[in-house]
C-alpha cells in the first residue's frame, strides 16, 4: 500500500461529520424558506379576505351579481337623403324609446305591479303607448270589439293569440262582415249569407269584447282589485308581450317612443324592473314635399327578415331582427346604401338587469348618403302648384293628378302626385289615408295608369316618318271623316275638316284624320313596335319602382281578355284603345324625342357620398336603353308642331309669358265607358335646346288644353328657380 492510500483512509473519519454538519445547514436554510413563503401567501390570502369581506364589501357584492347578459346587435346610423342642390331632406334625430323585458320582472305578480306603475306614469304624463288589443271602451260602461287604428295584420294577430289562448272572439256584431271576412280569410267566392254563416259557425260559443276582456285579465293574473280601465291598459301591454312570447308577432316590443326627459327621471326614481330607456334613432323630415318619392322607413315583417324562396332576407345581411328598413321610395330603393353596418357589443348588467358596462366587439359604421337628382325648391313649387290648380276644380272625390319631370338623361327633376301625405304625421295618419277614396298613398306618376289620348301622336308621327309613309312635307287632305276597312267611318274633332295637312299641320291640329291614315297603313305591329321603342308600356328603370302598362295590339287585347278587331289599329294611332301609359313614362317619351332619339334609364339617383360627405363612394353615369334614329328634320318637324300648340289661342299667354320657348301637346281620353275623361298634357322646353321634359294627368280633368296654365306655370317655376339657385354643401363635402 502507498503512503497517500493510508493516508486518505486515516483522514475519512474526521470529513464524514464535516460533511453533515453542512448538509443539516442547507436543509435549515430550506425549511425555514419554504415556512417564510407559506406565511407570505398566507398573509396574501387572509389580506384579500379581509378587503373583500369587510373593507370592500360592497362593492364586490355589486360585483357577484353583474354577469354578462349577451351580446347585442346595435344599428348603425342611417345615412342622409339630399336633393341635387345639397339641401338635407331627410336626417335623423336622436329619441329616447321605452322597451320592457319581462325576463327580469319576476312572477307575473310581480311583472303586473311594475307594469301598473309605469302605465301610472304614462296616464300621469300624457303619454301614448303601443297597443294593438282591439277591444275599447263603448262609452257606457261596456266593451266592444274595434278594429279602429289598427292594420287587417294587427287584427289577424289577435286571431292567432286567441288560438293559442284557446279563445274565441264573437267579432261579427261588432265589426261587420268585410272586416270578419278578412279577420277569418274567407274564401272571396262565398256569398255575403255564405260568408255570415260561416262566421257564425267558428264563433259558436264566442266570447264577446267584455267577456274576453274578462278572459285575457284571468289569464294574465290582473289584480281583481284594478278598476276597469287600469285593467283595461294592463291587459293591452301584456297581450303585447305575449304577441312576441308566442311568436305571433316577430318584432322587439318597443311599449312607447320619443319620451322626454321627465318621463326618463320618474321612471328612474320609480327604479322599475326591467323597463329600460334606450337611447334611438327615427328619421326626421326637413320638407314636406316629394313624400311618395322619398318614402319610409318601419320594422321587418318576417318575409323581410327570413326572405322567401324567390328574395334573400335582411337576417342574411347581418340585420338585427327589430332593425328599421326601408318600406317604400328612396328609402327603401336605397337601402343598402342608407343603412349602413351593424354593429355588436357585450353589455354586463346587474341582478336587476341594469346595464353597468359595455365593450364594443365590433362598432357601427354609418350609412352611406343618398344625393338625388331632385331640387326640393322645384318640387315644392310643382307640388303647390298643382294643388292650387286642383282646389279649383269641381271634380269627384276619388280623383287625382300627377305631374312628372325629367331631364333629357333620365333624371327626375320633379314627381307629384295628388293628393299627398306629411310623412313626418304617416304613422298617425295610416289608416284615415288608407280609408281616402282618393288613395293618397297611391304614387299615380309611377303606378297610375292613363290612356294617353292625342299626346301619343308624336310616336304615330315618328313612326309614319321613319316608315315611308310620310316625309316632313308631304300632306293627307281631312274632309272631317274618312271610311277605312270598307265600312268603319272615322271622324275628326273638327268636322269640317282641316284640309291639307303635313305632319306640322297635324300635331298643332291634333287632326285625327292624318294619324287614322298612318295608323291604318303602317299596321299595329309597326306602331306598336315604335311605341315600345320609345319606352312605353315598359318600366323605365325608376328605382322606386312603377307600372309598365299596355300597348295597344292584339296580345294586349287577348291579355286583358277583350276582343281585338282590324280597326282598332285606328284608334290606337291617336292614343285610344288599350294604350295605358304612366305619367313618368309619358315624359320620358317626350325627351327622348327631343334630344334626337335617345331613351335614357329614368333615375332618382345622383350619386352617394360617405357618411361625412368627404368621399363620392358612387356618382351615377346616365344609361342609354336603346336609339332610334331619328332624323333631325324629323326631330324638328314634329317640334314645330309641339310649339304650334303653344301658340294656340288657348294657351299662347300663358307660354309666351315663359322666358323660354316651349313646346306642347295635349290629350283627352274618355274614361268610364266614355262618361268622363283624363285630361293630359306634355311640354318640353327650351325650344332651341331643350333642356326638360314633363306631362301633367287630371283624372276627370275636362280637357287637355285646360291643363296648358298649369303646364306653363311649372316651366315658369324650373327656369325661374335654376336662375336663382344656389348649392348647399354640406359640411366636409367633397366638392366635384
Amino acid at each position: 500500500m502507498k503512503f497517500h492510500d493510508l493516508y486518505h483512509i486515516l483522514k475519512m473519519p474526521k470529513e464524514q461529520p464535516e460533511m453533515d454538519e453542512k448538509d443539516g445547514k442547507r436543509l435549515h436554510r430550506r425549511t425555514w424558506g419554504l415556512l417564510a413563503l407559506t406565511a407570505a401567501l398566507l398573509g396574501s390570502y387572509l389580506f384579500i379576505l379581509y378587503d373583500a369581506q369587510v373593507v370592500n364589501v360592497e362593492e364586490y357584492r355589486q360585483q357577484a351579481g353583474r354577469s354578462i347578459a349577451q351580446t347585442e346587435t346595435v344599428e348603425s346610423s342611417r345615412g342622409e337623403i339630399v336633393d341635387s342642390m345639397g339641401r338635407v331632406l331627410v336626417t335623423n334625430a336622436t329619441t329616447y324609446n321605452v322597451s320592457l323585458d319581462t325576463s327580469l320582472m319576476g312572477t307575473a305578480e310581480e311583472r303586473n305591479a311594475i307594469l301598473v306603475s309605469l302605465l301610472d306614469i304614462c296616464r300621469d304624463q300624457g303619454i301614448t303607448w303601443e297597443d294593438t288589443l282591439p277591444i275599447v271602451s263603448d262609452g257606457a260602461g261596456g266593451w266592444i270589439y274595434s278594429q279602429e287604428g289598427l292594420t287587417n295584420s294587427q287584427l289577424r294577430r289577435f286571431g292567432s293569440l286567441c288560438q293559442k289562448l284557446e279563445l274565441t272572439p264573437a267579432l261579427l256584431d261588432d265589426l261587420g262582415l268585410e272586416t270578419c271576412r278578412t279577420f277569418y280569410s274567407l274564401d272571396e267566392s262565398l256569398s255575403d249569407s255564405q260568408a255570415q254563416a260561416e262566421i257564425r259557425r267558428r264563433e259558436a260559443a264566442g266570447l264577446s269584447a267584455g267577456d274576453m276582456l274578462s278572459a285575457l285579465r284571468e289569464k294574465f293574473g290582473a289584480d281583481p282589485a284594478l278598476e276597469q280601465g287600469e285593467a283595461r291598459d294592463l291587459v293591452g301591454v301584456v297581450y303585447e308581450l305575449m304577441l312576441r312570447s308566442k311568436e305571433i308577432e316577430n318584432t322587439e316590443y318597443v311599449f312607447t317612443q320619443n319620451v322626454d326627459i321627465t318621463f326618463i327621471t320618474l321612471v328612474k326614481e320609480e327604479g322599475l324592473t326591467g323597463v329600460s330607456i334606450d337611447v334611438a334613432s327615427t328619421r326626421q323630415y326637413n320638407t314636406t314635399s316629394a313624400a311618395h318619392v322619398l318614402g319610409v322607413i318601419g320594422k321587418m315583417d318576417s318575409a323581410e327578415y327570413y326572405g322567401t324562396e324567390d328574395t334573400e332576407g335582411y337576417q342574411a345581411k347581418g340585420y338585427a331582427l327589430n332593425a328599421y328598413v326601408g318600406k317604400s321610395g328612396v328609402e327603401r330603393a336605397f337601402e343598402s346604401y342608407l343603412h349602413g353596418t351593424s354593429g355588436l357589443r357585450a353589455l354586463e348588467t346587474d341582478a336587476n338587469g341594469k346595464i353597468v358596462d359595455e365593450t364594443w366587439l365590433t362598432e357601427p359604421q354609418p350609412g352611406h348618403n343618398v344625393a338625388l337628382t331632385l331640387d326640393i325648391s322645384f318640387q315644392t313649387a310643382v307640388e303647390d302648384a298643382l294643388d292650387e290648380f286642383m282646389s279649383g276644380l269641381d271634380l269627384e272625390e276619388d280623383s287625382g293628378a300627377a305631374v312628372a319631370v325629367v331631364d333629357m338623361t333620365g333624371g327626375v327633376l320633379a314627381l307629384a302626385s295628388y293628393p299627398t301625405y306629411n310623412l313626418a304625421t304617416y304613422r298617425q295618419d295610416y289608416n284615415d289615408l288608407l280609408a281616402d277614396p282618393a288613395k293618397p298613398l297611391n304614387n299615380r306618376a309611377t303606378s297610375g295608369l292613363y290612356m294617353p289620348g292625342s299626346t301619343f301622336k308624336m310616336v304615330t308621327a315618328a313612326a309614319g316618318l321613319m316608315e315611308g309613309v310620310v316625309n316632313p312635307w308631304s300632306t293627307i287632305t281631312c274632309r272631317g271623316s274618312q271610311t277605312f276597312f270598307g265600312n268603319d267611318t272615322r271622324y275628326c274633332h273638327n268636322r269640317g275638316g282641316h284640309g291639307a295637312e303635313d305632319v306640322t299641320d297635324a300635331i298643332t291640329d291634333s287632326c285625327n284624320i292624318f294619324f287614322y291614315n298612318l295608323g291604318y297603313q303602317m299596321g299595329i305591329s309597326t306602331l306598336g313596335s315604335y311605341a315600345s321603342q320609345f319606352g312605353l308600356g315598359q318600366n323605365t328603370g325608376i328605382e322606386i319602382g312603377d307600372k309598365a302598362g299596355y300597348v295597344a295590339g292584339p296580345e294586349t287585347s287577348e291579355e286583358l281578355g277583350v276582343q281585338w278587331y282590324g280597326g282598332n289599329v285606328l284608334s290606337a294611332a291617336i292614343g285610344q284603345d288599350n294604350n295605358l301609359f304612366t305619367p313618368i313614362q309619358l315624359a320620358n317619351y317626350v325627351a327622348t324625342l327631343v334630344n334626337g332619339g335617345d331613351r335614357y334609364q329614368v333615375h332618382l339617383l345622383d350619386s352617394v357620398k360617405s357618411s361625412d360627405y368627404s368621399q363620392v363612394v358612387l356618382e351615377y353615369e346616365p344609361t342609354v336603353l336603346n336609339s332610334i334614329d331619328l332624323s333631325d328634320s324629323y326631330v324638328e318637324a314634329i317640334k314645330e308642331g309641339m310649339y304650334g300648340v303653344t301658340q294656340s289661342s288657348s294657351l299662347r299667354a300663358y307660354f309666351n309669358a315663359l322666358p323660354v320657348k316651349a313646346g306642347a301637346k295635349t290629350g283627352t281620353a274618355q274614361i268610364n265607358n266614355n262618361t268622363g275623361t283624363n285630361a293630359l298634357f306634355v311640354a318640353f322646353a327650351p325650344y332651341d335646346d331643350p333642356q326638360i321634359a314633363l306631362c301633367v294627368v287630371v283624372e276627370d280633368g275636362a280637357s287637355g288644353s285646360s291643363l296648358g296654365r298649369l303646364a306653363a306655370q311649372i316651366l315658369g317655376c324650373y327656369f325661374t328657380t335654376e336662375e336663382t339657385a344656389s348649392t348647399v354643401e354640406p359640411e366636409n363635402q367633397l366638392i366635384h
